[in-house]
């Protein structure tokens, strides 16, 4: 069964830290991936309101938007922040 994008706490709280310095608190944070020619997957992130066909995630104590353009790329994947940047990596690392 497949997941939907998770949020660990470490990058739940960047993000809340993030959002009060930039005043931001009120919005989403969406996260967008795409498949480069190579394979490898490139991540953006950044603050944003809800569009047509997003997908919410609550999670963590914030809120996460995924598009349908991103949705399959980010299935079954987990957001960290390793400093000094936001980084996603597969959830069966979590239970490993």
């Amino acid at each position: 069964m497949s997941r939907k994008l998770a949020i660990t706490a470490r990058a739940a709280q960047e993000v809340r830290r993030a959002a009060a310095a930039g005043g931001a608190e009120a919005m989403a944070l969406r996260v967008a991936a795409t498949r480069e020619a190579d394979g490898r997957v490139l991540l953006g992130i950044g603050f944003d309101s809800e569009r047509a066909n997003d997908e919410l995630i609550e999670a963590a104590g914030v809120t996460l938007l995924v598009s349908h353009h991103s949705r399959d790329l980010l299935e079954d994947m987990v957001l960290d922040f390793v400093e000094p940047d936001f980084v996603v990596r597969p959830a069966a690392d979590d239970a490993a």
